[in-house]
């Protein structure tokens, strides 16, 4: 219909599709020609020239605020090719074609697209112009500048988002469009491609390299990498080292196991989790956690790094997880468990997470059961994770009133089994008689591990014949009284590494200090004073309060000291120092005396001051710190060992839910302590074994040493449909120390070549597979026999030393020395603003 007005029949804006700008003036011409019908009018329009539109002919940018109706008109792409059919146009204008786009709350034509710079980090002197629709997708401007800089097809590349205040922001997510990741007119994306080591560019201290003297440092690492490092040999077997850095010994632990694992690294290396990121899931991190990783695995396996700082990792896995945050101790289990989650999270191939409502089994076969369970589980969760390392669980439930029973098939990551625990515990004290020339005796004990003090009391009893009723126990730490402990406490306060100290005596009155006095001047008010510090033994005293006066005290202390303080002979000339309060009288000194100490200590206390040229002359240090060993302690602490099975077995045992986590009864409609009994149905590719080492009851908290013998190689039985799983272990994660802190290492088998490598922070060594079991293993990483691949490299020649490092040729150490040098000269002049020549 064009005698009404032209197009306007048309003008209907449908999303993604085109219209194009045709100038106001021409269209208007146009419209009086086909008005009048006279094909020789001389209102024929001739050619399509959109010349006024145009700021300059050469680059055929539009003008600025334009606007519709008054300076163009918009027509469909329909009428458009008609139009260029017909009348044609001007020679080398181009079509000024534009999409229609949802907008925030409208619908309209983007006359105007988003006008950016394009470069290489690598080259940002080369800048190109090129414009994008709001409604483009920023994969779109990735695929437009690997054409237009030339950049090999397959290279692995990342876009960065520079503003005019110089400011950088990653393009993470290439999925988006260009209206929601905020880019603009006038704005810049940087294209960077990964380094051969598995670095980014960006990453380096140098950071962008518009600053020549940072652009000349980083192409002179780049280039010293990739000539020297293809001539160093065997660099692939430190796959898994890491530079330590403080506090995070778990992280390198976790993740060497990991890196160990074929499936999981192979994934990353052939960079196919980039088609997998997931950037909407509330549950993840926006890719973030998946990126770090991955980056940290590409650069263990480039085989260009002796040892790998993972900075940048510490920082997110901190940054989503505030418990990993700062240089403490942290766990590794907990670290891993974090990392397998955010993983599979970041990974999640399910954009929209449907809501399943569960059914009761109701009688059903398990095998139907179970498959449904697994469908349901992979409708909401499907990733790599999943696809390696979890399986299902078939749990049963049994209401001791009705007897109901209710099976469940739950999905799992990781077997946390528990270790069997002793009911008893090994604890060694020192035994003080109250005969002075008695040397103190050490004694190992074995008490109940919830017993009381009056306990290891008893127990003492019946070694030293002493009754237990006249035994004190106390703490001792730094030379002073830390705790003592009343009969009726828990055993569970005292950690082994405490020294206990079980002095003989039915009642204490006082706590004896041996102080030694160091002289110093007061230049204030020109006195001379002195201060104390602490030395030797404490002991408890029963003193009758009617004897507390200074001389009978002094007496009384000489005696109980007797076996290594020597009396002053009475020929001997002693010269002792005037002291305030000398004159007072006894009243003021048993006063003085009978001040209580702090620090949970109630009993009334008195310091013996030495001076120091006395403590040479009468105190024997040597014969202070002798003690003698009971019988007890010669007898060797046998290690308990029990097999991987038993503790699968007990993992697998019947158990009684607890008082806080009852279960609710649909038939008593009312919770129950219900019986509950743990199954393994379907096992993963991958079986992570956590062993329970640190164990936290109501009356206790430990760590567990017991040695637990896992096998190489085991066969383990799941439900009885399917033939049982064969497994090879992989990797072993090690925990060495006690609850509050430690030391995190880990053995691992090399997925290319085969052998085993014992990772210790930075340090790589060969490791035989008899040194694999030890009291120490704390996370068990075992590959299904089927899926195994087989070593692709031949194993070191040198192996069979397991002490022996890593060799690296003195070449390859002289040049990481000087790199880490520079690397560190960089950032430090980075972080001073001073300038680099």
């Amino acid at each position: 219909n064009t005698s009404q007005g032209g197009f306007s029949n048309l003008a209907v804006l449908i999303t993604n599709t085109c219209r194009y700008l045709v100038e106001r003036r021409w269209y208007e011409q146009w419209k009086e020609y086909v008005e009048t019908g006279d094909q020789n009018s001389s209102s024929f329009p001739g050619q399509i020239d959109n010349t006024e539109l145009f700021e300059e002919l050469d680059s055929y940018h539009l003008k600025e605020h334009l606007v519709e109706n008054e300076d163009f008109v918009l027509i469909p792409a329909e009428a458009w090719h008609k139009l260029l059919a017909w009348y044609g146009m001007v020679e080398v204008q181009p079509a000024l074609e534009r999409k229609v786009v949802d907008m925030p709350s409208l619908v309209k034509v983007e006359v105007y697209p988003v006008e950016i710079f394009l470069c290489l980090h690598s080259n940002m002197e080369n800048v190109v112009t090129a414009q994008f629709s709001r409604a483009d997708h920023i994969h779109t401007i990735q695929k437009v500048m690997m054409k237009q800089f030339d950049v090999v097809e397959g290279a692995e590349t990342r876009l960065w988002m520079k503003s005019s205040d110089t400011s950088c922001e990653r393009l993470r997510n290439v999925h988006v469009r260009v209206l929601d990741s905020c880019l603009s007119s006038g704005m810049t994306v940087i294209m960077e491609m990964r380094n051969a080591d598995g670095t980014w560019p960006s990453s380096r201290p140098s950071q962008w390299p518009h600053q020549s003297g940072k652009h000349m440092f980083h192409e002179l690492c780049t280039a010293g990498k990739s000539s020297l490092l293809h001539n160093v040999s065997m660099l692939y077997l430190n796959a898994g080292a890491w530079s330590m850095m403080d506090g995070l010994c778990s992280s390198p632990c976790s993740v060497q196991c990991l890196s160990n694992t074929p499936p999981l690294t192979e994934y990353f290396l052939r960079n196919a989790y980039l088609e997998e990121l997931n950037f909407t899931n509330p549950l993840g991190m926006k890719g973030e956690i998946a990126e770090a990783y991955a980056d940290v695995i590409k650069q263990m396996w480039s085989g260009m790094h002796y040892s790998v700082v993972p900075r940048i990792f510490k920082t997110k896995v901190g940054h989503f997880a505030s418990q990993f945050l700062g240089y403490q101790q942290h766990d590794s289990q907990e670290l891993l468990s974090f990392l397998l989650d955010g993983l599979h999270e970041d990974l999640n191939r399910v954009k929209n997470k449907e809501y399943i409502e569960l059914r009761d089994a109701a009688g059903r076969p398990d095998q139907e059961v179970a498959e449904e369970a697994w469908r349901n589980h992979r409708r909401r969760n499907d990733s790599v994770i999943v696809d390696t390392f979890h399986g299902l669980f078939k749990s049963t439930l049994v209401c001791p009133e009705c007897r109901k029973v209710s099976v469940t098939f739950d999905p799992f990551c990781y077997l946390s089994v528990p270790l069997p625990v002793s009911k008893d515990r090994v604890m060694e004290v020192f035994f003080v008689s109250l005969d002075p020339v008695a040397k103190p005796v050490q004694h190992r004990l074995v008490v109940p591990k919830a017993g009381k003090v009056f306990d290891l009391c008893s127990v003492l009893s019946e070694m030293t014949k002493i009754p237990a009723n006249q035994m004190v126990v106390a703490d001792v730490f730094n030379h002073r009284f830390y705790k003592l402990y009343h009969a009726d406490e828990s055993l569970s306060c005292i950690l082994d590494r405490d020294d206990i100290f079980v002095y003989e005596g039915d009642e204490v009155v006082l706590a004896l200090y041996l102080r030694e006095r160091s002289h110093y001047r007061d230049y204030g008010s020109g006195s001379s004073s002195y201060g104390t510090s602490l030395f030797g033994h404490p002991l408890l005293m029963t003193v009758p309060r009617g004897q507390c006066s200074r001389d009978a005290l002094y007496h009384l202390f000489l005696q109980r000291l007797a076996r290594y303080v020597r009396p002053p002979d009475p020929s001997e000339e002693v010269e002792e120092e005037d002291e305030e309060g000398e004159d007072d009288d006894d009243d003021d000194e048993e006063e003085e005396l009978y001040k209580t100490q702090t620090n949970g200590v109630t009993q009334p206390y008195v310091a013996m001051d030495w001076d120091p040229d006395m403590k040479k002359k009468y105190y024997n240090e040597n014969e202070a710190e002798k003690y003698v060993k009971h019988q007890s302690m010669e007898v060797p602490h046998q290690q308990t060992t029990v097999q991987l099975q038993e503790c699968i077995e007990l993992f697998t045992t019947v158990e009684t839910l607890e008082e806080e986590n009852p279960w609710y009864c649909p038939m008593c409609k009312k919770h129950q302590l219900a019986t509950k009994k743990l199954d393994l149905w379907s096992l993963p590719e991958v079986l992570i074994i956590h062993l329970k080492r640190f164990s936290y009851t109501k009356y206790s908290r430990e760590k567990l040493d017991i040695i637990v013998d896992f096998p190489l190689s085991f066969v383990i039985q799941h439900n009885a449909t399917d033939p049982p799983s064969r497994y090879d272990l992989i990797a072993v994660s090690n925990h060495y120390g006690g609850l509050r802190d430690g030391h995190y290492t880990s053995y691992a088998r090399n997925k290319d070549n085969g052998q085993w490598y014992y990772f210790d922070d930075s340090k790589v060594t060969y490791a035989r597979e008899e040194q694999i079991v030890t009291n120490a293993a704390y996370l068990l990483f075992y590959h299904r026999q089927d899926k195994i691949r087989q070593p692709t490299l031949p194993a070191p020649l040198d192996s069979s030393s397991p002490t022996q490092p890593v060799e690296k040729s003195e070449e390859y150490n002289l040049f990481f020395f000087y790199l880490n040098f520079f690397e560190k000269l960089s950032r430090k002049c980075g972080e001073n603003n001073i300038v680099e020549h």
